[in-house]
């Protein structure tokens, strides 16, 4: 029997009704805890609704957002990228070793973007060329990228970028938003376009569900998973670019453990660890509870060890979570079919 693309493509993306059902379950269980934290952050201090910590609310997570946004893409194509966090410090240093040797700031920039498209490509490479799992191959280049990064700059930290460089990092250009900020909504709006609204996006979820049907009906599951993971490596290093800007110096150990908050927004968000399911609204629902949840703990002076063990547990969370809350369904939907059949 044939099968037909375009009737699977349309399956696979999800419907008005599946997200219907969405917003009434995860997405909706989200919301509810997302106004629950909203509310206990208010009660802990009267600053916590000022434009100023709002702003730094997302200011001091800005690059692991943007980068989530292209994981949550990746984690429903049913792959992982755990190179992320390495690449972004590998373009911080290579941008600060670039200044340090003379090179023009301004070139250096679209140099150290191609480093990090270069860099994604390479994981495609091996991914989609030499049929190695993305979780294989990311795990060696999380080790590489980084261990690069250390030679570049060894164990010194560089400084004294350009004030221009600086300022785009550290103050806002529209109004109070800094640049770090305007570009994680440009980025939204775009992947919510591309993954929702595309067919690239309904080939995104339909390799997710089965990359070898995908493959049968059509779909070129080389190209899609060689423009995330190439599309990764260029968002990490502009992540790692606006990081550098907003610290103002680099180091080698730039957004190290990075990852895990990274992956933690993404499988929070209702994004199926295992693929060809999730929507960018969950991950922004997600995005705004681990911000803000952060936000609360510091507000009660929460060590930073602390948040890292309370974003760990989310990470356990979001991944069990979502299946328990299949098998309840399926067990409740079994009981009252019994009972209708009496």
């Amino acid at each position: 029997m044939s099968v037909d693309a375009s009737d699977l493509l349309a399956k696979s993306a999800p419907g008005r009704s599946s997200w219907t059902a969405a917003l009434i379950s995860w997405e909706g269980l989200l919301l509810a805890v997302l106004i629950a934290i909203i509310a206990v952050n208010a009660n802990l201090s009267d600053a916590y609704l000022t434009v100023t910590n709002q702003i730094n609310l997302f200011q001091l997570s800005i690059e692991k957002i943007i980068v989530a946004l292209i994981m949550t893409l990746i984690i429903i194509n049913g792959e992982i990228d755990l190179s992320v966090a390495s690449m972004m410090g590998l373009a911080a240093c290579a941008f600060g070793w670039l200044f340090q040797a003379g090179f023009p700031t301004v070139a250096a920039i679209p140099v150290v973007l191609l480093v990090g498209a270069a860099g994604g490509y390479l994981n495609a490479f091996f991914i989609t060329r030499m049929g190695l799992p993305s979780l294989v191959v990311t795990l060696a280049t999380l080790i590489g990228f980084r261990g690069l990064a250390r030679v570049l700059v060894e164990d010194r930290g560089i400084t004294d970028f350009p004030a221009w460089f600086d300022n785009l990092g550290q103050q806002g250009l529209v109004g109070p938003l800094p640049l770090a900020m305007i570009i994680f909504v440009v980025l939204l709006a775009f992947f919510i376009v591309v993954l929702h609204f595309s067919g690239f996006g309904r080939q995104v979820f339909v390799i997710g569900n089965n990359k070898d049907v995908a493959a049968y009906s059509g779909v070129d599951v080389a190209r899609v998973k060689a423009i995330l993971f190439t599309a990764s490596g260029l968002i990490s290093a502009l992540a790692g670019l606006l990081y550098a800007a907003r610290v103002g110096a680099v180091r080698g150990d730039v957004a190290l453990g990075f990852e895990l908050d990274i992956i933690t927004i993404v499988l929070l968000g209702g994004i199926s660890i295992f693929g060809g399911r999730g929507s960018l609204y969950g991950a922004l629902l997600s995005i705004l509870i681990v911000l803000n949840l952060r936000n609360g703990m510091a507000l009660v002076n929460v060590t930073g060890h602390i948040q890292t063990g309370v974003v760990g547990i989310l990470l356990i969370v979001s991944v069990l979570a979502p299946n328990m809350r299949e098998s309840l369904g399926a067990a409740w939907s079994n009981w009252r079919g019994r009972r209708g059949s009496r």
